[in-house]
This record gives C-alpha cells, sequence and structure tokens, in this order.
C-alpha cells in the first residue's frame, strides 16, 4: 500500500493524476462526464473548458472521490497511485486532508460562519503559527493590512471568500489543487492576479494545479495545457417566443419615479462587540421597467448593497421605500407581496438552494407562496420554468449536487422567476456560465424585462454585460456609491 505523504513520482516522466475512457453517468439518465481521458502533472496549469454541464466539475470531485453515490462509473481513475471513489473512508480522508486540495464553486458554503479568517486557515494549516496565516492570506492577494483576518465569512465579499478557500488550501501544502471557476465574481485586474498567482504556484510547489473554467483569458494567461469537454447532449435555452408562466408580473404600468429606493444607507458587519462598516452613506433607486448595473472592485459593497434591498441584511441605518411606501429593513417584516415582488439571485446558488430537496421541490415552493396553483399543476410549470432557463425538465428530480455550477445557478434564476418578481437583483449570475448561456439568461431576463415592465439590478465585473444589457451604471468605491451614469452602449462591430 502507498503512503500518500510519500509517494515518489518521477513527474517529468509520470503524471500525478492519470484518466483513461472515464465516464460517469447516473442510472438511466445522462452522462455527467461523457468518456474523458487526460494526464495531470505537477508543475503545471491544466484549464478544464466547455460548456456549463460538460462535465468540468464533475471531473474535479471524481478526483476527490465525491460523486454521487449511485453514480455509475466506467474507465479508469489513478490519483497519486490511488482511485478516490474505490478508497475506504479514512484513506480517503486523508487523501483530501493532506494530497489533493479543493476549492469549489461556491467556497462561501464550506467556511464556518463562526470562525474567523484566522481561524479557519490555521485551522487545516500544517505550520499554523499567526505569521504563516497573514502570509497566506497575503500570497491570495487579500488585504491583510485591513484586519481582515479578524472577520467572519459573512463579513467578506464573494472574491474575498473564494480566495480565503484558496489560502486554507494552500495551507495543507498538497500536492494537487483543483479549483472550480477561481476567477468567477473578480473584477479583470484581480483576475490577472489570481492568473499570475496559480502560475508562480505551479512553478514554486511544484503543484499540479487544475482549474475548471469559462474564462479564456485566464487559461490564455496561466495554462500549460487546456482539455476541452463536450456534453453529451445540449439543451439550449428557449429562442422562441416566450409562452410566460402565469406567475410572472402582468406588466401594469407604473408611475413614473415608482420603484425601489435606497437612502442613506450605512451598513455594517457585527464581529462580537466591533462592527465593521461596509456601506456608508450609499444612496441608490432603480425606477419600473429599468436595467441597471451595480460594479466596483472586490470588497466595495455591492453584494451587501443587493441584500440591504432584499432585506437579508438587516444591520444598517437609513431609509428603504418601495413606490414611494417605506420598505421594511427585514425581509420578514415585510408584506407577503413585498416579498414576492422584490426576489434575488445570489452569485452562489448553494445559498439559494437546499441540498437535501429536489428542483422540482425548490421551484414548487415559490408557486405554493405566490402563484396559487393547485397541485396538479404543478409539474407543467415546474417544466415550463426549467424550459425557460435552458435546463429539460427530467432535472426536475435530481438534487442540487447532481448539477453542474452553471446549471445550479439557472436552477436558482427559475426560481427567483416562480415568484413571477417585479423587481430581481441579480449577484453575479453569468460568472459560472459559459458564454453563449450567459448570453441566452440575460436575452431572457431583458425579454422579461421589455414584456413585463420588470426591473433587472445586476452585479457584475463583465463589462459587456453592463454594456449590452444595462440602462446605468452604479460605481461602487469603498462602501460609497461614487457615480451614476449612463451604460456607454457596445459599438458595432
Amino acid at each position: 500500500m502507498n503512503d500518500l505523504a510519500t509517494a515518489d513520482h518521477d513527474t517529468a516522466q509520470h503524471p500525478l493524476i492519470a484518466v483513461t475512457g472515464l465516464e460517469i453517468r447516473l442510472p438511466e439518465g445522462p452522462a455527467l462526464l461523457p468518456a474523458t481521458t487526460a494526464q495531470i502533472h505537477a508543475g503545471q496549469v491544466t484549464a478544464l473548458m466547455g460548456a456549463s454541464g460538460s462535465g468540468k466539475t464533475t471531473l474535479l470531485r471524481a478526483l476527490i472521490g465525491h460523486l454521487p453515490p449511485d453514480a455509475v462509473i466506467a474507465g479508469t481513475l489513478d490519483v497519486l497511485g490511488r482511485t478516490p471513489h474505490r478508497l475506504p473512508p479514512d484513506e480517503l480522508r486523508t487523501l483530501r486532508r493532506t494530497t489533493v486540495a479543493y476549492v469549489g464553486q461556491d467556497p462561501g458554503s464550506a467556511l464556518n460562519p463562526r470562525m474567523t479568517v484566522r481561524r479557519l486557515v490555521a485551522e487545516l494549516a500544517t505550520d499554523p503559527a499567526d505569521a504563516t496565516v497573514l502570509a497566506l492570506l497575503a500570497e491570495c492577494r487579500l488585504p491583510v493590512d485591513t484586519g481582515i483576518a479578524g472577520r467572519r465569512p459573512t463579513a467578506l465579499s464573494g472574491g474575498q471568500q473564494r480566495r480565503v478557500a484558496l489560502a486554507r488550501a494552500l495551507a495543507r501544502t498538497p500536492r494537487v489543487l483543483l479549483l472550480d471557476e477561481p476567477t468567477a465574481g473578480l473584477e479583470a485586474a484581480l483576475r490577472d492576479e489570481i492568473a499570475h498567482l496559480l502560475r508562480h504556484l505551479a512553478g514554486s510547489r511544484n503543484l499540479a494545479v487544475v482549474i475548471a473554467t469559462h474564462d479564456a483569458h485566464l487559461a490564455e494567461k496561466c495554462a500549460d495545457r487546456i482539455i476541452r469537454l463536450t456534453p453529451e447532449t445540449t439543451h439550449a435555452l428557449r429562442t422562441d417566443p416566450i409562452k410566460t408562466p402565469e406567475s410572472l408580473p402582468t406588466g401594469q404600468e407604473a408611475a413614473v419615479g415608482d420603484g425601489i429606493a435606497a437612502r442613506g444607507i450605512d451598513a455594517f458587519f457585527r464581529n462580537g462587540r466591533r462592527q465593521s462598516s461596509v456601506l456608508t452613506g450609499a444612496v441608490f433607486s432603480a425606477a419600473h421597467g429599468s436595467s441597471c448595473a451595480v460594479v466596483g472592485p472586490s470588497g466595495s459593497g455591492k453584494t451587501t448593497l443587493l441584500r440591504v434591498l432584499a432585506g437579508l441584511h438587516s444591520t444598517h441605518t437609513g431609509h428603504l421605500t418601495l413606490d414611494g411606501d417605506t420598505l421594511a429593513a427585514d425581509v420578514r417584516r415585510r408584506t407577503r407581496e413585498q416579498q414576492r415582488r422584490i426576489q434575488l439571485v445570489p452569485q452562489n446558488p448553494l445559498d439559494a438552494l437546499n441540498p437535501r430537496h429536489t428542483i422540482a421541490q425548490q421551484l414548487a415552493r415559490p408557486l405554493r407562496l405566490h402563484a396559487d396553483l393547485p397541485k396538479s399543476a404543478l409539474p407543467d410549470r415546474i417544466a415550463e420554468l426549467l424550459g425557460l432557463v435552458g435546463l429539460p425538465a427530467a432535472h426536475a428530480d435530481r438534487y442540487p449536487r447532481e448539477l453542474s455550477g452553471g446549471q445550479r445557478q439557472r436552477v436558482s434564476i427559475a426560481r427567483a422567476l416562480a415568484a413571477g418578481p417585479d423587481i430581481l437583483l441579480c449577484d453575479e449570475i453569468t460568472s459560472a456560465l459559459d458564454t453563449d448561456t450567459a448570453t441566452g439568461v440575460m436575452d431572457l431576463l431583458t425579454r422579461l424585462r421589455e414584456e413585463h415592465h420588470m426591473t433587472l439590478v445586476v452585479v457584475t465585473h463583465e463589462q459587456q454585460l453592463v454594456a449590452r444589457y444595462t440602462d446605468t451604471v452604479h460605481r461602487l468605491q469603498a462602501g460609497q456609491i461614487t457615480s451614476s451614469e449612463p451604460a456607454t452602449p457596445l459599438l458595432p462591430t
């Protein structure tokens, strides 16, 4: 039996990971990973690319033995001389803790919200000294001079959570580093820094780095090899005229000046007796039927602003209104109709999806709450909602863990649409999608906005998305909205 900690490989000749004809599917279902062959070497960055649902995340999970229990597996998989899905539980834990580190697409869900960043990293570190922890955070491009080591995950932006998860992975000094969409939700400058960091880690630590990504720029900047995965079947977003579910808005024209607005918002996070400011004097408004973007660097407060509007971040001062009427800070104190009208699609879809419920159960709940449908009508409406976001009706019986990150994101969008919102708050909803799917999703939301006078508020780092799909741009910097101006349209090519 090989010792994982001391297994010796001539990396110039032998790959750390060998995949030969590996195919993974659910019983009587489509392939989660079509037959794939690849070799992964130490000291190199390997990029997995392909459309949403092509199997990128499934392949990463196969490398750590984290697959659905009923998955049917064909072909061979060798990770440092082991086949992860065949290992006894104790040996699999050893593999994950000491040798192969994985940072998922929804890193915030893996961070204990009660622990500080310092403790989260030290918990796994081979050297838990404070200086080592701070050095790891700095290496992952986190601003250690801001006291971020003493914050909890809920006080971090999505991009900061992603980098904390990367620091945790590096803390155990692994031989293989697996990253799922490592630049999702990050601005362009930080994406370049992450690309440089991954290239540096592969060389300086002799790591085998494997990234699943839609970011062609990232792959070009840092990857030694690119493996392109192709889904066994594709299911495009609908391009025919939309037959909108009855629960969606009816398109009543609103009075001029109506919409959602925030005035003088000071929002903060509490850490024991201390509190750190996230938004300072923020002023924001979006009229009915408008489409606006909220942009700014990671950690500037974009996600917090959306959560304030949605009533999910009530630790703030200031005033919220909906159509001129006061809107309670806490969603639980809002009326059922106000809750229906304002829906949030979070950056991490696992924040909105219950891992124990099927997709059908998750979509049925808002339909029961807000659409007043008989139980017999639910299956057809669920299938229609899935079709709107480009997913087969058969996905209704799956659990979130059986979907790719991009597919989960589309379910999250469908769940928000099920309520028939007047205002849709979208937090980096295209960051986990390939270009074609992202375009299809934004085209869908734009058509719904135009047909039903729905308001779109989009947090994004994608300048192309801002230019093509929004009317107004609100710029956030260090918790303050520094400007609000018309979006610059794309120039014809």
